[in-house]
């Protein structure tokens, strides 16, 4: 199973860095031909140079755009391969939210029905209202920004 992750794992970072490879060659293609189409818009050898100068910066950042990509994608694989203090996790997902990552749903779940949580309606030991948004009210003299009516 272990090599079966790993070997995902390499497939999605190949396939990512032939996708950075891809946009780097586009990006440099059309830097030449910027580059070829300002030089024949002009005859100004010095407007000539800047196109060249302008194709070069760009084909440069291309390059810098890719390797970074490549970067990224190698501590991604690094990441998802590898727990914390470099073992792997396997088949244990981590997370340091309660209930997530074991497979099991927090409270009472009903098949086809997707709960919500409204901003605002955090609720303390007694019942009572913990949560109080100061923005939302009709006060014209209050700073900030408002509903603009009042909310009773």
């Amino acid at each position: 199973m272990e090599g079966a992750k790993k070997a995902g794992e390499s497939i999605k970072e190949t396939a990512a860095n032939v996708g950075a490879s891809a946009k780097s060659g586009m990006e440099k293609t059309k830097a030449v031909v910027q580059e070829k189409t300002e030089k024949m818009k002009t005859r100004d050898p010095v407007e000539k140079e800047m196109a060249t100068h302008k194709k070069d910066v760009k084909m440069t950042q291309a390059e810098l755009d890719k390797q970074a990509a490549r970067e990224h994608n190698a501590a991604v694989k690094q990441s998802t391969t590898e727990g914390q203090m470099g073992h792997t996790t396997g088949a244990h997902p981590m997370s340091a939210l309660p209930g997530h990552g074991t497979g099991h749903p927090m409270g009472h779940t009903t098949e086809g029905v997707v709960g919500s949580h409204p901003i605002g309606t955090n609720r303390g030991p007694d019942g009572t209202a913990t949560a109080h948004n100061t923005r939302v009210g009709g006060n014209p003299n209050a700073t900030g920004y408002t509903t603009g009516g009042s909310y009773t």
